[in-house]
């Protein structure tokens, strides 16, 4: 058995759920509130190639990961120069900041209908919209003008995100940092974890699950 992808749920009325690989298909685990896990993690190894409900398990040792099935959405690396061999982001984008708590943010790019939801699916905090523009390319250029001059990252490490869950936003810190745009709209966003203190990563996918944020599944037992 092996996890081969995720789904946040986000968007859509999905619950949460990981992707599990067996015998070569490939099911989903659904990740509601206080469902039981009782999995032992192993080494990681590549994901292989999923073909919709296919599994074919990659033989490469240097896992976790191999150059034949890594690959990376060439639209992630555009800052305004289009890579693609002709432009197809031609709906409004959002450029937004992200707040992961307690003090750690990031600017971004979305389609704009998708903003909200973007954000959860990163698991921030809070989120600000700051402008609206006519298509992915003038937002990919705005972004990399952000990154530079703020200066401020335009992605966020897992472990550095886990590393703040269970505490508050700065808010005075965020705060400081809005004060310099011309802020369209504020987001403030709940995942229901009640947490007094970050989550430990464990070897282990065993207990209740609590929910999840972003990319990261908390378990009851996962505090130590």
């Amino acid at each position: 058995m092996q996890v081969v992808g995720y789904d946040t749920g986000e968007g859509g009325d999905r619950e949460p759920a990981l992707y599990v690989a067996r015998d070569g298909a490939v099911e989903p685990e659904p990740l509601p509130p206080g469902q039981e896990l009782a999995y032992t993690l192993g080494e990681r190894r590549c994901a292989g190639a999923v073909d919709g409900t296919d599994h074919v398990a990659c033989e490469n040792p240097t896992a976790p990961y191999c150059d034949r099935h890594r690959s990376t959405w060439v639209c992630a690396k555009c800052t305004g120069t289009c890579l693609k061999a002709e432009m197809d982001c031609h709906t409004e984008h959002a450029v937004y900041l992200a707040a992961f708590a307690p003090a750690t943010f990031k600017v971004g790019v979305t389609k704009l209908a998708r903003l909200r939801t973007r954000l959860r699916e990163q698991g921030a905090d809070r989120g600000a919209l700051l402008r609206t523009v006519v298509n992915g390319r003038v937002a990919r250029e705005m972004e990399a003008e952000l990154a530079a001059e703020t200066p401020l990252p335009d992605a966020v490490r897992v472990a550095r995100k886990v590393e703040g869950m269970g505490h508050a936003v700065d808010e005075t810190a965020w705060e400081r940092l809005l004060a310099g745009f011309d802020v369209a709209e504020r987001f403030d966003l709940e995942y229901g974890l009640d947490l007094e203190r970050a989550p430990v990563a464990e070897t282990l996918a065993s207990g209740a699950v609590r929910g999840t944020k972003g990319r990261v599944l908390v378990l009851d037992g996962a505090f130590g």
